[in-house]
Parts: C-alpha cells; structure tokens; sequence
C-alpha cells in the first residue's frame, strides 16, 4: 500500500508545487487505512489547506489506493 500511496501523491504533487506547496508522506497505517501527510510550503499555511487535503489528496487516495480510509495532516 506504501507503494501505491507514494505514486499517487507523486501525481498530486505537480498540482500543488504550482500554487507553491507541495505534500510529503509521513506514514501508511495499512491495518487502519489512515495515511499521514504533511503539507509544505505555501499549502502549509493555506486557510484553504483542509479543503486541499479532503477534497483532492484524500478523495485521490480513496478511489485509487484500495484500503484508504482517512488521510490526516500532521504538523
């Protein structure tokens, strides 16, 4: 799963290095589904940030990665 959660954020990565942020993975809990990330440069102190992590990276995640269930940020 830590595989496949790597080559999608690598997909996702280019979208959010436009807007100056980027995205780096901290860690995959297979037994749980929850995948953490970190947002970095400017998604990092977006106010838009939670809206970027549910509605492009955990919605990418789920539909391409099976066993996501939940995708946190963490600081």
């Amino acid at each position: 799963m830590q595989e496949e959660v790597e080559e999608v954020l690598a997909k996702i990565e280019p979208a959010l290095a436009a807007d100056g942020g980027g995205i780096e993975l901290i860690d995959v809990d297979e037994d749980e589904g929850i995948v953490e990330v970190r947002l970095t440069g400017a998604c990092g102190g977006c106010p838009m940030s939670q809206m970027t992590l549910t509605n492009v990276v955990e919605r990418t995640l789920k539909s391409e990665v099976e066993g996501v269930k939940k995708v946190e940020a963490v600081e």
